[in-house]
């Protein structure tokens, strides 16, 4: 497991978060609900003022710069669109 990943949080959701959670992973192409979440949480906080990145890209994470069969670019370039 990642070391940046060592600590576990469960979170129950209603019907209706869960139908959120999922239409904005798929609108943003995320290869996982724990992908999309974590992607909402830097979001809102750094809408809150708190600097959760702290240097830290989503494509560090692999959350995003990743082509549509889950793999990085030819061009090697992780940042790149896929």
């Amino acid at each position: 497991m990642n070391d940046l990943r060592a600590e576990r949080l469960q979170v129950m959701l209603s019907p209706e978060e869960l139908a959120a959670l999922d239409d904005f992973r798929f609108k943003h192409r995320m290869p996982t609900r724990a992908a999309a979440v974590r992607e909402l949480l830097k979001l809102g906080l750094a809408a809150a003022g708190v600097d959760a990145g702290a240097g830290v890209k989503s494509s560090d994470y692999g959350v995003f710069g990743r082509g549509p069969e889950g793999h990085a670019p030819a061009n090697g370039d992780p940042d790149a669109e896929g």
